[in-house]
């Protein structure tokens, strides 16, 4: 099995069956193979240890599931604990320079904590709240979604940057955004309650109920 763009793409299509995976979540314009997702993260997982050059040309493919393959593989290869701050920043620097090629809401949620979150973590965060402004709500979002990774374990320095990007965004009308601002509100509240607390209490009625609720799932 090569470990190249074109051997995982070989992959997936052998995988692929259409008519028994439709995949009726992806709202993109791309191609869909119709992988089973599971079979996706297996794949992407097996190929872990592509180099960077060959998952940047897996970005460059139309497909939806070979590009949520791209990000998989970021994912799964950040999580080593041997892998060098170098070849960290170099994975987060793809993500951010390729970003274009997120079409999809769980291309965001796949890579955004570990590959974004963790490398920024104990660094300066003024990527996320560039991404924050961004007029693109998949960019909004991966400004929400990455500081989930200050949450386990908690970082209570992290989870301030969460709360201040959630008071960012917490009025953001596109469900892409919205609901993860609440998603990233439970979390927190369960790695730093009394931090939830007081924005909950600072923030009031400015919070819409829906993420209210969300952010006091976790509250006891």
């Amino acid at each position: 099995m090569p470990l190249t763009a074109q051997g995982l793409v070989a992959e997936l299509e052998a995988a692929a069956d259409p008519a028994a995976h439709p995949n009726r979540h992806y709202r993109g314009a791309a191609r869909v193979m119709g992988v089973r997702m599971g079979t996706v993260f297996d794949i992407a997982k097996a190929f872990a240890a592509l180099p960077l050059d060959e998952v940047g040309r897996l970005l460059d493919e139309e497909p939806y599931e070979a590009r949520l393959a791209a990000f998989c593989v970021l994912d799964f290869a950040v999580r080593s604990p041997r892998m060098a701050d170098a070849d960290r920043e170099q994975r987060f620097r793809l993500y951010l320079d390729r970003h274009d090629r997120i079409d999809s809401w769980d291309m965001v949620d796949r890579a955004a904590p570990r590959v974004v979150g963790g490398f920024l973590k104990g660094r300066p965060r003024d990527d996320l709240f560039d991404l924050a402004a961004s007029p693109d709500p998949l960019r909004r979002r991966t400004a929400m979604t990455a500081p989930l990774a200050y949450t386990r374990p908690p970082d209570l320095d992290g989870i301030e940057d969460l709360l201040r990007i959630a008071e960012l965004l917490a009025g953001d009308s596109d469900p892409l955004v919205s609901k993860p601002v609440g998603i990233a509100l439970k979390h927190a509240g369960a790695a730093g309650p009394d931090l939830v607390r007081a924005f909950l209490e600072r923030m009031g009625e400015r919070l819409p109920a829906p993420v209210r609720r969300e952010a006091r799932a976790k509250l006891s």
